[in-house]
């Protein structure tokens, strides 16, 4: 259970009351210009104090730390109590944070988003939680697979006091990135404007000078042509840094479509729940969504193509339309399970994908769980991202659609109707191959 960190903490709660931090790394790398990367320190999941208290401890402290130990053993509605009762006890911040985000686990646990939601808000908004382990943690899977997480992260976009402005900052940091001469743009839009602004605030008197004449005057014609320039540059130029904003607006919306759909998970054949994200560099997901009928007539035709299909790290997503399950998610690893099983298992949803495919077992492992065929769990998240796409591509929502995304998790393309299997057999390029290299 990942609790909730002070700024730039990267343990949530330490052995020894809140000293020897080290700095968290952090959630978005300018380099990667991409959501899918979910990095961060292995160490950083989990790490609480002993399972007997100190006696120097804080009461709330103390609560808190035997609020974890509860929810490792399974027992959440007695952590629940812990929680709620470490916040009665004069918290700290740090403690307070710890409490709200850790009470946030428990209810997502539960099943219950509304709560979960309300006490992530606090922890956002009154003690700087950062969103990025509200992404990133697996504890909060069931959470992310809920419609109050999006209503959360869309809150969280658009950098409402309410839960704070960190999540919209790291937007607007792919943001630059994936643009990264538009900061400059508005640079050079906004300097010119005002330069226009400023000479046109001294051609305005030699214009009513102009127009009045008499001896001296400038030349009207002259001092005329001037004044269109300067206003005619300041209204062309206040209207690009309008569409620079809007641009950049557009962009951070479809950067935080590409993270929530980073988030749905995926039943993959062994059975295994995994979030998208954790197939980043392993697959090139092609999501088939419409009726029924349509969608089993694809799924046919791409057997035909299996093995050009398979070279080229496709992985087949059927969505049927009206298909709404209830959301079901892989539970915390290490629940009624021994410390050996916990030890052997690959890792679970949220972790860290470049530290675990540092590891040849691991890799090989996951590889080979990965065949040409997944089923989605909560299909209704599914459906409701697939919609919003195609708002944002100008297509009626309901449509029968392809998406196919890249190695990196991004969309590549999308189209109308079913796939040309035999041309996208043409069109992607083989795992081994350079393009595939240059794509992840």
């Amino acid at each position: 259970m990942a609790v909730a960190t002070a700024p730039s903490l990267n343990r949530h709660f330490l052995r020894r009351p809140f000293s020897g931090v080290k700095k968290r790394r952090p959630w978005l790398l300018p380099g990667g210009a991409n959501l899918f990367d979910s990095r961060r320190n292995r160490d950083s999941h989990l790490l609480v104090f002993a399972s007997s208290p100190s006696p120097n401890s804080r009461p709330a402290e103390s609560c808190v730390n035997t609020g974890l130990d509860l929810f490792n053993r399974g027992r959440v509605k007695d952590a629940l109590v812990q929680f709620e009762t470490a916040l009665t006890l004069d918290p700290n911040p740090i403690e307070s944070q710890a409490a709200y985000y850790n009470k946030a686990c428990c209810h997502a646990y539960r099943g219950e988003g509304n709560k979960a939601a309300d006490c992530l808000r606090v922890a956002l908004r009154d003690y700087n939680l950062k969103f990025a382990t509200i992404l990133n943690d697996p504890d909060l899977a069931s959470f992310r697979a809920l419609p109050e997480f999006k209503q959360l992260q869309e809150e969280a976009r658009l950098g409402g006091e309410d839960i704070g402005d960190s999540f919209r900052r790291d937007l607007k940091l792919i943001s630059e990135v994936r643009a990264p001469f538009r900061g400059f743009r508005k640079f050079f839009y906004f300097a010119f404007s005002a330069a226009a602004g400023i000479s046109t605030l001294f051609t305005i008197p030699r214009l009513i000078q102009a127009v009045r004449g008499g001896d001296g005057a400038p030349d009207l014609l002259e001092t005329t042509g001037n004044a269109a320039i300067n206003i005619g540059g300041i209204v062309v130029l206040v209207a690009l840094f309008i569409w620079e904003n809007k641009k950049e607006e557009e962009q951070m919306v479809q950067i935080t479509r590409d993270e929530t759909l980073s988030r749905l998970p995926l039943r993959l054949s062994t059975n295994r729940v995994v979030e998208l994200v954790q197939l980043r560099d392993t697959v090139r997901p092609v999501i088939l969504a419409g009726k029924k009928e349509t969608v089993a007539l694809a799924m046919q035709k791409a057997d035909g193509f299996r093995t050009e299909l398979l070279r080229r790290g496709v992985l087949l997503v059927p969505v049927v339309w009206g298909e709404r399950k209830t959301p079901e998610v892989e539970k915390k690893r290490g629940f009624g399970a021994s410390s050996k099983t916990a030890a052997t298992s690959l890792p679970s949803i949220g972790e860290d994908f470049d530290t675990r495919t540092q590891s040849v077992v691991a890799q090989s492992k996951l590889k080979s769980e990965i065949r040409f065929k997944s089923e989605v769990v909560s299909p209704g998240e599914w459906e409701r991202w697939i919609r919003d796409q195609q708002i944002a591509e100008g297509v009626v929502p309901g449509e029968d659609v392809y998406i196919i995304l890249r190695l990196d998790g991004r969309v590549r393309r999308s189209g109308k109707g079913m796939p040309d299997w035999a041309e996208i057999s043409k069109e992607l390029p083989p795992m081994d191959d350079v393009l595939s290299k240059l794509e992840r």
